[in-house]
């Protein structure tokens, strides 16, 4: 690895909203901007679960300097509505604030994108955060809504056409794509994501989750596992994308998530200065294209770049935190990149927790930096595909933890 400096973006703090089913669950009616009132607000407390009384705010809420969210479907009023949520949670408006979109690594590329700016000396301290309502904001009617403001001839007719329109495949189908191209069989699929459910039961039944969650009203757990989840009752749903000879199905994919998260980082100096207590380090970021019509091996080529910055190898690595998007590109990452698969998404992943797009991210660094403090682990990535075809990964380090031998 890299030694400390005092320009280390460092995380001191990260929690999340309970994930809900989109439409039927526990955070359907509350807009965006209520989810990410409620993570700005917690991010700032030393113990989120408490009320924000004075003894309980790592600092002033005036020292954070910007704040940076990850959003994917809501309309570009979101960056009004966001600057709202902000005030409202009392941050005052000489923080700033803006919102970024990069398909379903958004949350990531908000922590990503403050990080940067800590590590560049722009600013000390900041909030990367993400936020999705797929409730307000389906995802099934945004082609309908917004179509791409292209010029289809030039589109259709220009050298790489063909790349050029594989933008606009169905994700689904894009995760047939991988099944088809990789031979990846229905039962091996349906395996991978009943073992999602399983992890997200045994983590949510032995409390690992409510250290990191914070709740919205009386909206307390996730509500997307399912404990009796089993590979034969996966094997009875039908494939959605190619219904004769497909693979991916309801069960099998992501499901469709409300939620909000929220990273409070600031310098390594700043951190010391003010001696609050370091959760994490940021070690490295990268972001990989690969073909659209295959988006979901992104982290196969985003993993290795990550790493690779943080000069560290696959086998360093103590927990990878991986979008499970769909079955079909997750299970392939993992074993492109012959991962140990004890290591990956020991609490379940997107198919039982879900995928609210801007919020996965940041979701998943709140995550895995829990995991890694009870578990006493030192270094973890986390990794995802990107709609349009891309890979995103980030490397962590906690470096309070002392080898065992």
């Amino acid at each position: 690895g890299t030694s400390p400096h005092p320009r280390d973006a460092v995380i001191v703090q990260a929690i999340r909203t309970p994930l809900c089913r989109a439409r039927k669950g526990g955070l359907a009616q509350h807009p965006p901007a209520t989810l990410l009132s409620t993570v700005l607000s917690g991010v700032l407390l030393k113990d989120p679960t408490q009320p924000a009384s004075n003894d309980n705010f790592l600092l002033p809420p005036s020292a954070i300097q910007d704040i940076c969210i990850g959003n994917v479907l809501s309309p570009p009023t979101s960056a009004v509505s966001f600057r709202m949520a902000a005030l409202s949670a009392n941050i005052p408006h000489t923080t700033s604030l803006s919102t970024t979109n990069r398909q379903c690594s958004s949350g990531l590329q908000a922590v990503a994108n403050i990080a940067h700016a800590i590590r560049c000396g722009s600013i000390n301290v900041g909030i990367g955060a993400g936020v999705e309502s797929m409730s307000a904001n389906p995802m099934h009617e945004l082609y309908e809504k917004f179509p791409p403001e292209v010029d289809w001839d030039t589109m259709q007719n220009c050298e790489n056409s063909q790349e050029v329109m594989d933008c606009l495949i169905p994700m689904g189908v894009t995760s047939e794509n991988v099944a088809k191209k990789y031979q990846l069989d229905r039962v091996t699929l349906d395996t991978f994501a009943a073992k999602s459910h399983e992890k997200a039961a045994n983590a949510r039944a032995l409390g690992k989750f409510k250290s990191e969650i914070i709740p919205v009203g009386n909206v307390t757990e996730d509500d997307g596992i399912r404990p009796s989840t089993t590979v034969d009752k996966l094997a009875r749903l039908r494939p959605v994308f190619d219904k004769h000879n497909g693979t991916t199905t309801a069960g099998n994919s992501s499901q469709l998530t409300d939620g909000a998260a929220a990273i409070l980082l600031m310098s390594r100096e700043e951190a010391n200065k003010r001696n609050i207590p370091i959760l994490a380090v940021w070690k490295s970021f990268a972001v990989e294209g690969v073909p659209p019509k295959i988006m979901g091996v992104g982290p196969v080529y985003a993993i290795p770049s990550a790493l690779q910055k943080a000069c560290i190898g696959v086998e360093d690595v103590d927990v990878y935190e991986i979008n499970e998007a769909f079955a079909s590109q997750a299970y392939y990452s993992i074993e492109t990149l012959k991962l140990d698969h004890a290591k990956v998404n020991p609490n379940g992943g997107g198919i039982a927790l879900g995928h609210p797009l801007g919020c996965t991210g940041a979701r998943m660094i709140v995550t895995l930096v829990n995991e890694m403090r009870r578990e006493r682990k030192r270094l973890g990535v986390v990794s995802m595909c990107i709609g349009t075809g891309m890979g995103a990964a980030a490397v962590l380090e906690v470096e309070d933890v002392r080898s065992a031998l």
